[in-house]
């Protein structure tokens, strides 16, 4: 058996043990819908701090969980699967209420909650809308660009204020920390992606895109098809 064959059969090994225990599996279910601090994920759980660290410590070794400090309260870290933890964990589809609308939401409205929202709607029929919290004058234009290098379509719309946007019954994900942090728990989950506006560049547009991307794949069949 050749070496690059072990090492992976001795990570799904890491994987399969470090899952192995009820309460992380409860902590990956979460995670497989929302990013969340400790905190967050302790008064979810009912679990004492010390152990969820332990066990969030596991997760970690394994390679399925990361964590990153929050771009609005320093002093805050989000606990979000990997990537391909997002994919290996993602339920059966039906196993969510389906909602009337998904609202996406960040700070300014003029890149991350845009770029979720055309995505969302290549890959569901349930309609869809983003907002921001201290929306900008106008859509970023390398947001617009990243867009449409991965085939996907920004209607030509100002930035709007979350207020005046938000409806009964939104299911609202919110996209970046500082609006999660602003809505004080008012948002049903959170995905914790960096600013590609503040890192500026090509790249930091697409790495955005491709968490949102896997993110919206591991969400959108799991919602109850319409009656």
């Amino acid at each position: 058996m050749n070496v690059e064959r072990t090492d992976e059969l001795a990570r799904r090994a890491r994987a399969h043990a470090a899952l192995a225990d009820v309460t992380r599996l409860r902590i990956m279910d979460r995670l497989s819908v929302s990013d969340a601090a400790a905190s967050e994920l302790g008064a979810l759980l009912d679990v004492p701090s010390n152990l969820l660290a332990h066990h969030l410590n596991v997760l970690q070794d394994a390679g399925l969980v990361a964590r990153q400090r929050s771009e609005g309260d320093g002093r805050r870290t989000y606990v979000t699967l990997t990537r391909d933890a997002v994919l290996a964990t993602n339920a059966s589809a039906g196993d969510l209420r389906r909602p009337r609308r998904v609202l996406f939401v960040c700070t300014a409205n003029t890149a991350r909650s845009h770029l979720a929202a055309a995505l969302w709607r290549r890959a569901s029929p349930i309609r869809v809308a983003s907002a921001g919290t201290q929306p900008g004058d106008r859509v970023n234009e390398r947001a617009v660009a990243a867009a449409a290098r991965h085939g996907l379509e920004l209607p030509d719309v100002r930035p709007a204020l979350l207020e005046d946007t938000a409806r009964a019954g939104d299911l609202v994900i919110t996209v970046c920390d500082r609006a999660h942090e602003e809505l004080r728990g008012a948002d049903w989950a959170h995905w914790s992606v960096p600013d590609p506006v503040v890192a500026g560049g090509s790249r930091a547009f697409d790495r955005a895109l491709d968490r949102l991307a896997g993110r919206v794949a591991a969400l959108a069949p799991r919602f109850a098809p319409a009656r």
